[in-house]
Order: structure tokens, then sequence, then C-alpha cells
């Protein structure tokens, strides 16, 4: 059966419009092509704060896309909170424990019924000094790879100067900041991430297919941070720093 967005997603991204308008200037470029909105398609994104979420639903409005996301899994333990990802359709993700494989069943069954899904590909917020995209997790790629579902790439810039990383007091302290300067929050939907060449089952096609996602979404968002080449000119004071996982682009 064919996927219905929820009215519940319907009323949350215009909600996140709202939301998103006292305390940046949203600037939305690029859109998905008219023949990969008729069916499923997946909407890979870099992760650059916690705040970035509320402005990628907030563009999706504004390019009339209501894609599903694929949520960590502690936002659906939450009280209220959980109970409305559930009936907005969202697909949880439960990483760090035993039935994290379960979510690439989810979101194949969620891809089969037509549906547009949208995740973060790094699994995490990036904690690259600059802000880069990290290397991937390869669950997204796997699932690009068995099922054939092309995988747009989506970049974002500026999200990070709305909200701190956490704790209370930064929070309010980084919002109260964003209600006066209201920072340009970039989103830029680009091109179908090229995965031909790469068998699915071959040993390191998953890490290969990945590897290429975050490359299309490194090219994405050069251009959307070109006067902040190498360190953001904002830094959030208490974002953790790491190069463990720095990605290194694939030849």
């Amino acid at each position: 059966m064919r996927w219905r967005v929820p009215r519940t997603w319907r009323v949350l991204l215009a909600v996140a419009r709202g939301v998103v308008f006292p305390v940046a200037r949203l600037r939305v470029t690029g859109d998905v092509p008219a023949q990969l909105r008729g069916g499923p398609v997946i909407l890979a994104v870099n992760h650059i704060g916690p705040f970035d979420p509320i402005a990628i639903t907030a563009a999706c409005r504004v390019i009339r896309l209501a894609p599903r996301l694929m949520a960590t899994g502690g936002l659906f333990r939450a009280p209220v909170v959980g109970g409305v990802m559930r009936a907005a359709g969202h697909i949880r993700i439960n990483r760090r424990q035993a039935d994290v494989a379960a979510a690439v069943d989810d979101v194949t069954e969620a891809l089969a019924a037509g549906s547009h899904v949208l995740g973060y590909p790094e699994g995490r917020i990036t904690l690259d000094p600059g802000m880069w995209p990290e290397r991937g997790k390869t669950g997204m790629a796997r699932v690009a790879l068995a099922t054939g579902v092309p995988v747009v790439a989506v970049a974002q810039w500026g999200a990070h100067e709305v909200a701190a990383w956490g704790g209370f007091g930064p929070t309010v302290r980084a919002l109260c900041r964003a209600l006066v300067r209201r920072p340009v929050v970039r989103v830029h939907f680009g091109a179908a991430v090229d995965l031909s060449g790469i068998e699915p089952g071959v040993p390191g096609a998953a890490q290969r297919a990945t590897d290429r996602i975050i490359d299309a979404i490194t090219a994405e968002l050069r251009p959307l941070r070109a006067d902040e080449p190498r360190l953001p000119r904002y830094i959030d004071p208490v974002r953790p720093l790491s190069v463990q996982r720095r990605h290194r682009p694939s030849s």
C-alpha cells in the first residue's frame, strides 16, 4: 500500500517554517527533480547542529516535500515527542543497540511504499573541527544499493549558529543571540549521487557507496560556505571536537 503523508506531519512542516522565521533567514536552493518526486527517494543530509533538523524540515516545506525522517530512538522514547514522531510516520533508528539493523528493514519497507526518506549518513552531529561532513555509517548506502532507490545529496549551513551543542544555559544564550542576529541558514538540494559501478554484496561495496554519498554532500556544501573554507566563523564553544572520523575523499 502506498504511504500517505499523515496530517500530523503536514502540520509540523508548516510549524517548522514558523519556528525558523524568528531566529534565522532561511535560503533554500535547488530542488528534487520531477522524475524523482513521484517515487521513492533518499535524501542524504549533513548534520551540523541540534537545530538543523528543524531547518531541514522547514526547507522541505518550501519545496513541498514531506520526507519521513530517520531519527534517533531517543526521540521516540521521549514523552509527547515520541507519540508525535510515530504519528508523523518517522522511522526509528536505535543507534548503538542490538536491534539497530532492524532499521534497515524499516527504511526498505518505507521506500517500497513510495516514501521519500531523509537521513544523516554521518549518524551524528559532525565533530570535525572545520564542521565538514565526517566519515559516514553504511546503513543508508546498504539500503540504496539493495533497493536501487536514488540518493539525493542535500547540504546545509548556518543552523549551527541558532542552537548550542547541549545544556539549557548555552542553548538559551544561542537562541537569544539568534533572535537578534537572525543568521542566514542555507539549504541546498543537489544532484542524485552516482552509485553506478558499485555492486551490492561485493565486499566493501557499502563503504564505497557511503564515501560517494559523503563526497557528494561535501561538494554541495562548499558553495554554501565559500567564505568559510576551513573553519566556520561561528564556533560553538561547548561543541566537542574530534578528527577520529574525518572523511577522506574517495578517489
